[in-house]
C-alpha cells in the first residue's frame, strides 16, 4: 500500500517520532557503539567505530547532528538550517538542509535508507524500517517504498506511508 495524504500528518509524525525514539533508546545485550557527531555553528565532526559511523557539517547560524548505532548517518546544514540524521541496525540516513529548513532522517534496520533534503522553509521527517527507502526532495513530495516507511514534509505539505 502506498498513499499520500496531508491530513493527520502531525499525529503520524508525533507517533513515529516516539516509536523511533523508543527503538533507539532501548538497551540491547550486545549494544553497538554509538558514533555521535554534533556540529553547532560553523563546525565539522566525524567518527567511525566498528560498524557505527557518522559525520556532521554546518556553517555559522546553523546546526547539524548525526548518530550512527551500527549504521551510517550524515547531516549537513547550510545557512540558517538544522539537519538531523539517525541510523540504527544497518541503516543509512542522510539529511541535508539549507534556508530555514529542518529535515530529519531516521533509518532503522538493515537496508533502511532515508535521504531527506531541506530546500525550502519547513520541517520534514522520514522514517524507514528494514529494507525500506524514503526520499524527501523538498519540492515534489516524499516517496516511501520497499518496506515499512513514513514521511511527512511541511515544505510541500505532503506525506507518504508504505506498509509493503
Amino acid at each position: 500500500m502506498h498513499t499520500q495524504n496531508p491530513r493527520h500528518l502531525s499525529i503520524l509524525i508525533g507517533a513515529c517520532a516516539i516509536a523511533g525514539g523508543a527503538v533507539l533508546l532501548a538497551p540491547t545485550a550486545n549494544a553497538a557503539p554509538v558514533a555521535e557527531c554534533r556540529a553547532p555553528g560553523a563546525a565539522s565532526a566525524a567518527m567511525a567505530m566498528n560498524t557505527s559511523q557518522c559525520s556532521a557539517d554546518s556553517v555559522g547560524g546553523s546546526a547539524a547532528a548525526a548518530y550512527g548505532i551500527d549504521g551510517t548517518a550524515t547531516a549537513t546544514a547550510g545557512p540558517q538550517a538544522l539537519a538531523l540524521a539517525i541510523a540504527n541496525g544497518g541503516g543509512t540516513a542522510t539529511s541535508t538542509a539549507r534556508g530555514l529548513s529542518g529535515p530529519a532522517a531516521i533509518a532503522l534496520g538493515p537496508g533502511a535508507t532515508v535521504n531527506a533534503q531541506g530546500v525550502r522553509p519547513g520541517l520534514s521527517i522520514g522514517i524507514a524500517g528494514a529494507g525500506a527507502q524514503v526520499t524527501i526532495d523538498g519540492t515534489a513530495g516524499p516517496t516511501c517504498t520497499r518496506g515499512p516507511a513514513f514521511a511527512g514534509d511541511f515544505q510541500t505539505l505532503r506525506g507518504c506511508l508504505s506498509t509493503q
